[in-house]
């Protein structure tokens, strides 16, 4: 059964066109936590609704917009992001000493369609390649701006993590060209890419090696692993993107098998004996804990004290749609989109990071280094010369940093997938740097 919606909650249904589960206030209202927030929904397209959530920071224009994107696909920025990475609170409300929101203005968007509370009125409206994805966030970048003009003069900068940096790379390259082309005004000056599943068979083939380095496994379970992992090449370098991504997860069954269980978020991390009682037995069960984030503490909250807060209507569910996010993008999820990075390199002006967690199993930091290192660009000679030198803050190495021209790759030490949760510190100081941030 598919979302119907009152005209008092969609507003017009115009592609492009900006609603609010309440009336719009330009001050901001108060939301979740302390500060000034807005949120509201950009009809993208016919049937296609993004929500989205705004934190200001200290109600000023002083400081750049950064938005946060998430992965899968169908991980909610707005849950996820927020709530165990950088938003303000947690979901005991306690106030995060590093959050984001303390430096810069922060928009989470549930994205692609169908992600967190985002929604579409039929099947048919969900997106099936990063195109379509990054299509849609352009037409929502013109919603919301219609909808806060204050933004439009503002430095914008798009963060991400894991699936979200395949979709941030092509969402900078098309925004890029419409800012060019006249049709959005606002000044977009960088994307930072953070674990990003931008070369996924990369990641997949320095899985085996790094579980070995690591001591997760022994040869013989390296060899298990790297055969799981050739075949997911195979099937790529066939051209068979869908049983490549069938392929995908039986690799990471098998690593779970090999190794007892791992947490593929951060290998350091300790898995406890009781999660044996809820093993992954099933492609489905992979999907749902590995890249959709299966939480039921975290569904339970935003879907009791988020939606209340928020006056989402009963009708939307947090999360209700995402599996099927995945699924319409199944064919999709193993292509690379290092041509988009190398694009945005040569044809663009923009500031390209990439940052790795050092403990990151899912987009190991073997991998980003491997394809970050074969990217085609004018500069790729000098970038690759060029000195790597420590970040260090209060007398600490927190990681390392290598850039030249418009191209900076940090590695960011004792973190995993989750960058800003590991290592808020480290998370910081990369988007002070990038952002110039006061």
């Amino acid at each position: 059964m598919f979302l119907q919606f009152s005209s008092q909650f969609m507003g017009n249904n115009q592609t492009g066109s900006v609603t609010h589960p309440v009336p719009f206030h330009l001050t901001g209202r108060s939301g979740v936590g302390p500060g000034e927030q807005d949120w509201g929904y950009v009809t993208v397209r016919p049937e296609a609704h993004i929500f989205y959530w705004l934190y200001y920071h200290e109600r000023t224009t002083e400081h750049p917009l950064v938005i946060w994107l998430q992965g899968g696909p169908g991980a909610s920025s707005t849950g996820y992001g927020n709530f165990e990475e950088l938003g303000i609170v947690d979901t005991n409300l306690n106030v995060r000493n590093y959050s984001w929101v303390k430096h810069v203005n922060v928009l989470f968007i549930d994205n692609p369609v169908g992600t967190g509370f985002s929604y579409v009125d039929s099947y048919s409206a969900l997106t099936t390649n990063n195109s379509q994805i990054a299509k849609d966030l352009v037409t929502f970048t013109g919603g919301f701006l219609e909808a806060h003009p204050e933004f439009k003069t503002v430095p914008l900068y798009i963060f991400s993590e894991s699936y979200g940096g395949k979709m941030a790379a092509e969402y900078a390259l098309f925004l890029d060209k419409a800012i060019k082309d006249g049709n959005i005004e606002v000044p977009l000056e960088g994307v930072a890419l953070g674990d990003s599943w931008v070369s996924p068979i990369d990641s997949v083939l320095t899985w085996a090696p790094f579980l070995l380095q690591m001591g997760f496994v022994d040869t013989e379970g390296y060899n298990i692993i790297d055969s799981y992992a050739q075949q997911t090449k195979a099937a790529i370098d066939a051209g068979k993107y869908e049983l490549a991504t069938d392929l995908w997860g039986r690799t990471e069954m098998i690593i779970l098998q090999v190794t007892g269980g791992i947490d593929f978020y951060n290998v350091l991390f300790p898995v406890h004996s009781s999660s044996k009682s809820r093993p992954i037995t099933s492609f489905r069960g992979l999907v749902n804990k590995l890249l959709l984030r299966d939480d039921d503490d975290l569904d339970h909250f935003m879907n009791t004290v988020v939606k209340e807060a928020l006056e989402i209507p009963a009708e939307v569910t947090w999360g209700g749609q995402s599996g099927d996010v995945f699924d319409y993008l199944s064919e999709d999820f193993m292509k690379p989109a290092t041509e988009v990075v190398e694009q945005l390199l040569e044809k663009t002006d923009l500031t390209v990071c990439v940052f790795t967690g050092q403990l990151d199993l899912i987009v190991d930091t073997p991998g980003t280094l491997l394809w970050a290192e074969q990217l085609k660009w004018s500069e790729a000679k000098n970038w690759a010369t060029a000195t790597r030198s420590p970040v260090v803050i209060n007398g600490i190495i927190e990681g390392y940093k290598k850039s030249f021209g418009n191209f900076h790759f940090y590695w960011l030490l004792r973190s995993g997938h989750m960058v800003p949760t590991d290592n808020p510190t480290g998370a910081l100081k990369l988007l002070q740097e990038i952002t110039h941030y006061k």
